[in-house]
């Protein structure tokens, strides 16, 4: 079951992140990433009274509680902030291959803070799954593609920080409720949106955005922000279910997702996406499914 979830989760951000590239291209090629964060932040907020109708009881744990797993909403949507700002400099599939830093990050994080561990197996399926990810990031020279210190350093401290966060979440949502960690984590993303709010420059450019396009914005980024939050929701569901380092290597798929997703744009709007499609691509592509498929596989027995 843990699977379907964890999976589910890369499928979604797979989709969001060719949206995020076209949105940033399209809208917020010179703008501050800070403004489109501010969506996510808002979609945050909007869902708190329907986990608090749903329960009640998010009000119940301590003041400390509260405010640890508030932190942790907090530096999620930080933690996309690099993301962001990474993407909106190089193309989707030269950025999602590091996400891959999380699994390793998760993996350190939750051993020393929630004593997980993982079986011999299991250790060897994540690994086979890191490794078909990387495998499809390869150049058509087997090489990976220029990559800039900038980008690097970002990219480590967005997916050091998302560990941390995943972690955290895990430890509340064990001891006090998924959905009350839920709630406060949420409730953490939207209280880093009004902060963002509060910033004079971003806010005018939050603004000035919705005046000049206000359809396309609010349509299209609404519903990505809805494919985001069912990812979301769905991996840390996950994360309760079996150990975050496990989970972080099936969600690493989400590279894998992009990928597939961009090859088919290719194939179908190739003004859309840019993927390799030549034979020696999609073999290279072919075989990554199978090396991830495989590792998939062993996580299970």
């Amino acid at each position: 079951m843990w699977l379907l979830f964890a999976f589910l989760g890369p499928v979604c951000w797979a989709v969001s992140v060719h949206i995020d590239k076209y949105l940033i291209d399209r809208y917020f090629p010179d703008s501050d990433t800070a403004v489109l964060m501010l969506f996510t932040a808002l979609a945050s907020a909007l869902v708190l009274p329907f986990i608090w109708w749903f329960e009640p009881g998010v009000l119940a744990p301590s003041l400390k509680a509260i405010a640890v797993m508030t932190a942790s909403g907090v530096m999620f949507i930080a933690s996309m902030l690099f993301y962001l700002r990474a993407i909106q400099s190089e193309e989707a599939s030269v950025v999602a291959p590091m996400f891959q830093l999380t699994t390793i990050f998760s993996f350190l994080l939750a051993w020393a803070m929630l004593h997980e561990t993982l079986s011999l197996q299991s250790a060897a399926g994540a690994a086979l799954i890191l490794g078909g990810v990387l495998f499809v990031s390869l150049d058509a020279d087997f090489s990976f593609k220029s990559l800039k210190p900038k980008l690097v350093l970002g990219m480590v401290a967005c997916t050091f920080i998302l560990a941390l966060a995943n972690v955290i979440f895990k430890f509340y949502a064990v001891k006090d409720d998924f959905w009350t960690t839920t709630f406060w984590s949420f409730a953490g993303e939207g209280l880093f949106g009004l902060v963002l709010l509060a910033r004079g420059r971003i806010r005018r450019q939050f603004v000035q955005m919705i005046r000049i396009h206000p359809g396309a914005l609010l349509g299209v980024n609404g519903a990505n922000e809805l494919i985001n939050l069912g990812g979301g929701i769905s991996v840390r569901y996950a994360t309760m279910l079996a150990p975050v380092a496990l989970v972080s290597a099936v969600a690493s798929t989400t590279t894998l997702f992009v990928v597939a997703l961009g090859t088919a744009l290719s194939f179908l709007a190739p003004r859309l996406s840019r993927e390799d499609i030549s034979r020696a691509g999609l073999i290279r592509k072919a075989i990554a499914a199978v090396i991830v498929t495989a590792g998939v596989a062993l996580t299970q027995h």
